[in-house]
């Protein structure tokens, strides 16, 4: 019979496809389908994984009537001759993945259907392919019949996998970064930012001085899109629901001042900053903090999104308190060093106030008494002169400092000599009662004061101190011969 137009068009449009067509016959396909059934099978997937052969026994049941010239471009054949010879090397390794699918559909009557799956050219190409695949219609009955169209979408495929890697890249890089992070929406302070500008306020500083509520609106205008493990870790908080549920624990108190200097910032066109905060964990452990706060380059004219990185200094702040505290004070005694009172006598001299009082004060016998029972039995001592004259200024704005090895001296500015006077008796009363509970060697401090009302005075002032201590300390020493004389 002489073929009719419709069957050269069909012809014509087949063999010019722009994508990869297969003419094929199932009705092989369709038969063992019924086999089975027939032997009581009904969960085809399950059937077909217990026995991998069963799956090639499928393959071996789809008959290849006709290609066209794309499949043979696609796959790298010579011919369909070559490429029907060859299709174990096109339809393997992973291809079976997805046939169980693609057989499923045919299983449960789906005449028509779409898969992705992975084929391989004959020069041994591993392409992604997305399939479709149709029974014609006037051929439901035995499929013998089957249009089957593979569109390579591999570079598809990779980009979007390559996507998704970079995509899981950086969110295991936010998710595992060592310092806390926090992706927030600072478009709500922006707009509070414009308003104050399209008000007409030109001196932002001073607007935050007379209007400190709008701190706290601004405050609230802040969302917290995302925040990372290290920021659970850091604030206690077992769940990113918990921290953001809870973030009134977090930024309170002293937050607020510097948040209104961020503010100041950002008003002057500052959208990267760098400074020391300081926030709360959820048990209300203070966090000393060094915070970074950046506008991303692309957000720069809505402030949508902002990354705000923290990093716990609070350690650090400890340590360098401490090496502050060794820096101004006596290691033994814990009043101030000789460092510190240089410092501050010379504060004194330049600026007040006046009158300034002075108690100089040597520890009576310690020599003796490092002699007798070693410097562990002095230094005791000189701990509880610490203890005694730090009890005894406590409360008041003096300068209490060991400034040698057995001597101590007070810095009493805007005092005169009744309020020395008053101190010293202090602190003599306080001697009595440590001695009280210190058996064994007694606590003993000779003291002399002075007064001066001028910087000129004060090195004379130390001098009459040290002078008075002087004569205290010799007094001391002849009772205590007298004593023994007595003895």
């Amino acid at each position: 019979m002489a073929s009719t137009s419709t069957d050269t068009d069909f012809e014509l449009m087949f063999e010019s496809a722009p994508i990869s067509l297969w003419l094929e016959d199932y009705s092989a396909l369709k038969n063992l389908f019924e086999e089975w059934r027939a032997q009581g099978v009904h969960d085809l997937p399950a059937h077909l994984r217990a026995d991998p052969a069963r799956l090639q026994q499928c393959s071996a049941c789809l008959k290849v009537i006709k290609v066209n010239q794309q499949t043979l471009r696609v796959l790298a054949a010579p011919n369909q001759h070559t490429l029907v010879a060859r299709l174990a090397e096109v339809f393997r390794d992973d291809t079976f993945d997805q046939m169980v699918t693609e057989m499923d559909f045919l299983w449960r009557g789906t005449l028509e259907f779409s898969n992705q799956t992975v084929n391989y050219a004959l020069d041994g190409r591993r392409m992604d392919v997305q399939i479709h695949v149709r029974v014609l219609a006037g051929h439901e009955a035995n499929w013998d019949r089957v249009m089957v169209s593979l569109q390579d979408v591999t570079q598809t495929t990779q980009a979007r996998q390559q996507l998704a890697q970079s995509e899981a890249y950086a969110r295991n890089l936010f998710d595992y970064s060592p310092v806390s992070l926090w992706v927030e929406d600072f478009s709500g302070v922006k707009r509070l930012l414009d308003e104050a500008r399209m008000q007409g306020i030109r001196d932002f500083r001073v607007f935050l001085s007379v209007h400190p509520e709008f701190v706290g609106r601004c405050i609230e205008e802040i969302r917290v899109i995302d925040v990372n493990r290290q920021t659970l870790e850091m604030f206690g908080a077992t769940s990113r629901a918990e921290l953001l549920g809870k973030l009134g624990l977090v930024f309170r108190d002293e937050m607020h001042e510097s948040f209104a200097e961020q503010l100041i910032d950002l008003w002057n066109g500052k959208t990267v900053q760098l400074r020391e905060v300081i926030n709360y964990s959820l048990g209300g452990e203070l966090i000393n903090i060094h915070m970074q706060f950046a506008v991303l380059p692309d957000y720069l004219a809505t402030w949508d999104l902002v990354l705000v990185s923290l990093i716990d200094i609070t350690a650090r702040k400890k340590a360098e308190a401490y090496l502050e505290y060794l820096g101004k004070h006596d290691s033994l005694t814990r009043l101030r060093n000789r460092a510190f009172y240089v410092e501050e006598l010379n504060r004194i001299t330049r600026k007040g106030p006046w009158p300034l009082s002075v108690l100089a004060m040597d520890l009576n016998g310690l020599k003796r008494i490092n002699d007798a029972e070693g410097h562990a039995a002095g230094d005791a001592l000189l701990r509880r002169a610490g203890e005694v004259l730090a009890s005894a200024s406590a409360g008041h704005p003096y300068c209490v400092a060991r400034v040698g090895g057995d001597e101590f001296i007070a810095l009493l500015p805007g005092s005169d000599e009744r309020v020395a006077i008053a101190l010293k008796d202090r602190i003599e009363s306080m001697i009595e009662l440590n001695n009280q509970f210190y058996p064994g060697q007694r606590l003993s401090l000779a003291i002399g004061s002075a007064c001066c009302t001028a910087a000129a005075q004060v090195e004379a002032c130390i001098h009459e101190a040290d002078q008075a201590m002087f004569r205290e300390k010799t007094r001391f020493y002849e009772e205590a011969k007298q004593e023994r004389r007595r003895g």
